[in-house]
């Protein structure tokens, strides 16, 4: 079981060797009971969080506390993160709470907090202590604004460790890079599926994440995409480069199989192991008339759009087939409903919202053809309000890749009530 993780610790320190120099703050333990544990046992964690944050049950009041506990370690040498989208969130706090969060660190005292259970709060607080300096600076540098924020408060930064990674998640991945994270390379050390670790990242510098897949930590079976006929599953020995697979795991003996919805490519081989990169996510096909337009397709063409709204930048999205909607849909042809947050636009005129359906309709033929024969309905577009889909992610419970097309009624109807314009 610890393979996994010497693996990623190894490629970790040839990429990047000062992440694990000797007397660094960055500090390395074992966290057995940690929602962090990857496909049932213990991996280590490169933050400085009290292993008692752990047991939170507010995803929100977790990662205010990693933060905290992380702004008080000038010389922190990793950044790390289960999923993009949590330091995403992190990072929102950072902007919306620093004066409270200053005034933590000065006083050595941490506030009431909704999640944060009295007993548990008087555990933490006994490890903190007061640390004016560093209140001072965080005060100084948000008080700059937050473009490179991260490698301004924590300046001996090398990387950002992303713990797990999808399609999803490359839009926080690129926003993080874009603004706070500016300067920073991210790395992905792990791929796991259907809550098993599969495959290891051994090339940290590289922008696009790709993983050996290691053959003894779970049983995987692969199903060809152009097979012409009924297609029949192949193991690892049998992948071809270039070729992609859907992917099939049955990751403990006695565990069901399990058709995970992944699709990965070959991109080539690392001593006869296959080197894979994850594609698509099957199970985020937008598809109300057998259409089938992928997830990572869709964003393409949501961020085509986005070019013709002057000043408008993507936080988030999620899409909903209207199946979901049920009799609130009326009698209007199938369709799907977008869910949007922007900065930089309060508003859309009829014209703007039209452009990402007239866009789909140029990416995909068939989409097209539905739209002209009226089999499919106009998309509609909604605009919700801040940190809407932070709250949509704390309704999620545990860390996982956010979904783009929703299938459960509760949480469309926890975006539908977020909706302002």
């Amino acid at each position: 079981p610890p393979q996994g993780s010497l693996l990623y610790l190894d490629a970790l320190g040839a990429a990047f060797p000062r992440a694990l120099a000797r007397g660094g703050t960055a500090v390395l333990h074992w966290s057995p009971g940690c929602p962090r544990a990857t496909a049932g046992w213990p991996l280590p964690t490169l933050y400085c969080t009290p292993a008692a944050a752990a047991v939170l049950p507010s995803r929100a009041a977790a990662l205010r506390l990693q933060l905290l506990f992380a702004l008080r370690q000038r010389a922190l040498h990793v950044l790390e993160a289960g999923l993009a989208a949590e330091l995403h969130d992190a990072l929102v706090t950072l902007r919306t709470e620093w004066p409270r969060l200053a005034q933590e660190l000065e006083l050595g005292r941490l506030s009431p907090q909704p999640g944060l259970p009295e007993e548990l709060r008087e555990q933490l607080q006994a490890l903190l202590s007061p640390a004016v300096a560093r209140a001072a600076e965080l005060r100084a540098q948000c008080a700059r604004g937050f473009e490179g924020i991260v490698l301004r408060l924590w300046p001996r930064l090398e990387v950002v460790v992303v713990r797990a990674m999808c399609d999803t998640e490359r839009l926080y991945c690129d926003s993080l890079r874009q603004a706070d994270c500016r300067g920073l390379p991210f790395y992905c050390p792990f791929y796991q599926a259907a809550g098993a670790l599969l495959g290891v990242n051994l090339w940290p510098a590289e922008p696009v994440p790709r993983f050996v897949l290691c053959p003894d930590w779970a049983f995987c079976e692969f199903l060809p995409c152009l097979a012409s006929k009924e297609p029949q599953t192949v193991l690892l020995d049998e992948l071809w480069e270039g070729c992609e697979y859907g992917l099939v795991v049955t990751a403990q003996p006695g565990e069901y199989r399990c058709c995970t919805g992944e699709v990965l490519k070959v991109t080539g081989f690392h001593k006869q192991c296959p080197v894979v990169e994850p594609v698509r996510r099957e199970s985020q096909t937008l598809s109300v008339r057998g259409e089938g337009i992928p997830e990572e397709q869709f964003c393409q063409s949501l961020c085509r759009t986005l070019s013709m709204w002057p000043g408008a930048r993507l936080v988030d999205y999620v899409c909903v087939e209207s199946s979901l909607l049920g009799d609130s849909s009326g009698p209007c042809a199938p369709h799907y409903e977008v869910f949007l947050e922007l900065q930089g636009l309060r508003d859309l005129s009829e014209v703007q919202r039209y452009k990402l359906d007239q866009c789909l309709q140029e990416d995909f033929p068939i989409y097209k053809s539905f739209r002209f024969k009226g089999s499919i309905g106009p998309l509609r577009l909604h605009l919700v309000g801040p940190r809407s889909f932070t709250r949509l992610r704390e309704a999620l419970g545990s860390p996982v890749p956010m979904p783009r097309v929703l299938r459960e009624k509760q949480l469309l109807q926890l975006i539908q009530g977020a909706v302002i314009s």
